[in-house]
């Protein structure tokens, strides 16, 4: 199908927000859409890359909030994909707490600490519920620790930036369940997003042709008028559609990027301003041989270091991928940034440095690593959007707000669920029947103007 000279609906970006917008409105009726997509593949932050021969996710990795008595629909799209994934048992980490000199911390002291944080963390969320019910959006990523030693620091750094649902209401997993499923397909997350599309857009043998889906169309400018939304490309292609749904991340609407004409109001870009955003990179190292513990609940680890967030959080694929010697580690904001700015080479040093801290100076040396650049990526600026715990109503609603003929969606506009997958999705099919709604209103408006 090609696209039409004037669509009703241009969509940019093709992250599974996007996506699932465009899959509203066509089972709606509304078939002349056009999806722009700045990048060659559709899926946003959820990319798998072949690495060690196997494929590992760089973004979006687990399905967070199973096992509930309401079913989490990213869980459910899942099934239907007939995706792979494997249970991840978080309950043990703080159990497999090394120090600098590669001594595991003792159960009973590991347990005290983290007993205290958690609850230190339950009482400063009393605190701000009471204190501060509209919320405070400043520093919301890395709050103030209170942490000191380096084992209270790194339980405060899971407990913070793995948001530990012991440690804070989660919608969540009060809503879905606690359970958490590391993604484990060769076919990567992103298949959610293929097979969406699949279900509305024209395919052959596998392979997208429906020329409504634009790959590699970079958008600049969005002037949004009375009548008409005109959006520019960066190769100079104009696009002019009736309405426009944005799927870009909150990075992307930090940044600039895309110039707004007229500009937008000060109420919308305030509101981007005051939320915070999270850069999350997952480190793969890979080895010729295994020399870390593997079995029942050795599959996360940590290690204990001066500075919060240096090279805490470890995890073995063994259970996702057995025999693929390759582990993860997780760095978080301050971290991610200070890692994207250096070589692959400084990276491996540092990890290394860290491992033989762990686990002795005559383990092997890696074969490869890869680090991703979230923060670096144009095209993304960022990992997901973090509210705070208490949040502000009126803040997340001015994000979510339709400008003029402009729509917006992403996780970052999704009160409850921002920050995941499932976030995004129902944040793409919202925003879909919020445009829906808008444009019956249109026809009658129209209607009661041509009628006598």
């Amino acid at each position: 199908m090609d696209p039409p000279s004037r669509s009703s609906v241009i969509i940019v970006g093709a992250g599974v927000s996007g996506i699932a917008a465009a899959k509203v409105l066509t089972e709606n009726g509304v078939e002349d859409i056009l999806i722009l997509e700045a990048t060659d593949r559709i899926g946003g932050r959820m990319r798998k890359e072949v690495f060690g021969g196997v494929s590992v996710e760089l973004g979006a990795g687990w399905i967070v909030g199973v096992g509930g008595k309401v079913p989490n629909p990213v869980w459910e799209l899942a099934a239907k994909s007939s995706l792979r994934t494997c249970l991840s048992d978080f309950s043990h980490v703080s159990y497999n707490i090394y120090d600098r000199s590669g001594k595991v911390f003792p159960r009973e002291v590991a347990a005290d600490s983290y007993r205290k944080a958690v609850d230190s963390a339950t009482e400063k969320t009393r605190n701000q519920q009471e204190t501060d019910g509209g919320g405070d959006f400043s520093g919301a990523t890395e709050p103030p620790p209170t942490a000191k030693t380096p084992l209270e620091l790194a339980i405060d750094f899971v407990l913070h930036d793995y948001e530990m649902p012991e440690a804070q209401p989660i919608p969540t997993y009060l809503d879905y369940g606690e359970g958490e499923y590391l993604v484990a397909d060769e076919r990567g997350y992103e298949e959610l997003v293929h097979k969406m599309a699949h279900d509305f857009l024209v395919t052959s043998e596998g392979k997208i042709l429906d020329s409504r889906l634009q790959l590699n169309k970079v958008v600049r400018e969005i002037q949004y008028l009375r009548s008409r939304v005109t959006v520019t490309m960066e190769d100079g292609c104009v696009y002019d559609a009736n309405y426009a749904i944005l799927s870009v991340s909150i990075g992307v609407l930090k940044s600039d990027f895309i110039s707004f004409q007229p500009s937008m109001p000060g109420w919308k870009t305030e509101a981007i301003e005051k939320l915070d955003v999270t850069v999350y990179t997952k480190i793969y190292p890979k080895f010729p041989e295994k020399f870390w513990p593997c079995g029942p609940e050795k599959e996360f680890f940590m290690y204990a270091h001066e500075r919060r967030g240096y090279y805490t959080f470890w995890q073995h694929m063994e259970n996702a991928y057995p025999g693929s010697n390759i582990l993860v580690v997780t760095l978080t904001n301050g971290e991610s940034k200070r890692v994207e700015s250096q070589s692959d080479e400084e990276t491996l040093k540092e990890a290394m440095e860290v491992l033989r801290d762990m686990f002795g100076p005559n383990i092997p040396n890696a074969t490869g690593i890869l680090v991703p650049r979230w923060l670096n990526d144009k095209f993304q600026r960022c990992s997901y959007s973090k509210y705070p715990v208490i949040s502000n109503h009126q803040v997340v609603q001015s994000i979510k707000a339709p400008v003029g003929r402009i729509f917006f969606t992403g996780e970052h506009t999704s009160e409850r669920f921002s920050g995941y997958v499932h976030g995004g999705y129902l944040a793409g099919i919202d925003t879909s029947k919020a445009l829906l709604e808008e444009m019956r209103k249109e026809k009658e408006r129209k209607s009661e103007f041509v009628d006598p």
